[in-house]
């Protein structure tokens, strides 16, 4: 079994007299991992069993039954639902159990999205809920084929603290070009080469209507399915509505409300502008990506193949560092990520807030960075000496350089 970085945390937190919620898109280990932390779970419901979530659709408060007929013992009984949205009655019934006896108890609810609990408005156990997710692979749980975090020296300054190590072995080694293509899926990780392309294609388009068509979401497919293809291939610039509504053809409400969406099912983010700096002719408006790099080329219909990297190498590296940073963010529990453009141009890819400070962060396809490449990060530095002390250029070179007293390039596998 290959490890994940949160699972040593989810341990230790799952033995807390709390419910548990754990959120994560599809595929990215949610079950999986579950199963590793919870092998002697007492009941194990699968909601994306029809049969299970129909038998429980029709009478929720079986759960209540089935729980009080299980025999006390030493330590709480464990009761995981997984896919716990498809019957939101279901989070009534655990309160109810929960309420009368906390410490009898340790329930475990997972689901891959929160749009059904949300416009239902389910229950999710406010004062007695630790909220969870599960996000795809980070850099620390899937190493580079030719280095490991031992190749990055410690003594070098590095934007978030690089998690420790997990418990079981990490995922395959990859190179940059294949994380840049497939992504960093677990599933996707772990798949021969050959069956990737096929195994994001079905990602996209079988996943996906199967869960939207479950929860009656969409009352147009084929609008949606124009809609998805184009916020793929926008993933990462600044957010159009009208333009994404009229080639779309749907109206600008409906493009809002599937962004939405996407973002309830954890299939994407925002990062917000920055707002914080002296120049007055910075934009304001947010972009957004997809989760993964490799559902976003499928998604967008785009041939996944080195050929789709390399026409236009540096957005996607963008993307993909953005993604890794963003986990990493939500993993840690602090901080919020940003970008800053003004009207002339001049552009910081990433801005990490975090404990006060502000880290800027640019993204080249280099191998060779210089100080032309880190232009905007000095510029940044310089308008916010009280608040950013350094910078960081991420890029393609094979050990970490200092480009500036404040600026280090790090390369991809060091971040």
């Amino acid at each position: 079994m290959f490890g994940r970085w949160v699972q040593p945390v989810w341990k230790q937190k799952f033995a807390a007299p709390y419910v548990h919620i754990v959120f994560g898109a599809r595929q990215t280990g949610n079950s999986t991992l579950l199963k590793r932390l919870l092998p002697q779970a007492d009941v194990w419901l699968d909601f994306s069993n029809p049969a299970v979530r129909s038998d429980y659709l029709r009478r929720p408060e079986q759960l209540i039954e089935r729980c009080r007929a299980l025999e006390r013992g030493e330590s709480p009984n464990v009761v995981v639902v997984d896919e716990a949205q498809n019957v939101p009655a279901i989070f009534d019934a655990v309160q109810h159990l929960y309420d009368s006896e906390p410490n009898r108890w340790r329930f475990v609810l997972c689901g891959s999205s929160a749009r059904k609990l949300r416009v239902t408005g389910a229950n999710l156990l406010p004062g007695r809920s630790f909220i969870h997710h599960l996000y795809p692979l980070v850099v620390a749980e899937r190493p580079f084929a030719k280095h490991a975090a031992k190749d990055c020296p410690a003594a070098s300054p590095l934007p978030l603290p690089m998690p420790s190590g997990v418990e079981d072995p990490p995922f395959p080694a990859a190179h940059l070009m294949e994380r840049l293509i497939f992504g960093e899926l677990p599933g996707i990780a772990t798949a021969p080469p050959e069956h990737r392309p096929d195994l994001l294609r079905a990602y996209c388009s079988v996943y996906l209507e199967e869960e939207l068509r479950r929860e009656a979401l969409i009352k147009d497919w084929a609008a949606f399915a124009r809609f998805l293809q184009l916020a793929a291939i926008e993933s990462g610039q600044m957010l159009n509505y009208a333009k994404i509504a009229k080639d779309a053809g749907v109206t600008v409400p409906t493009v809002k409300n599937y962004y939405q969406l996407l973002e309830d099912m954890f299939m994407g983010f925002r990062v917000t502008a920055f707002s914080g700096s002296p120049r007055k002719s910075l934009l304001s408006t947010a972009r957004f990506y997809f989760f993964d790099v490799g559902v976003r080329h499928a998604a967008a219909e785009l041939p996944l193949e080195p050929a789709t990297v390399l026409a236009n190498p540096g957005p996607v590296l963008e993307q993909w560092v953005g993604i890794e940073l963003w986990k990493r963010l939500k993993y840690l529990g602090s901080g919020k990520l940003y970008y800053l453009r003004t009207k002339a141009g001049a552009e910081v890819d990433f801005i990490i807030e975090r404990q006060g400070t502000l880290i800027p962060i640019e993204v080249k396809w280099t191998d060779n960075p210089s100080r032309s490449d880190i232009r905007h990060l000095l510029t940044f530095l310089r308008e916010h000496p009280k608040r950013a002390e350094r910078g960081f250029l991420i890029c393609r070179c094979n050990a970490p350089l200092q480009l500036d007293d404040k600026v280090t390039a790090l390369p991809w596998f060091c971040l």
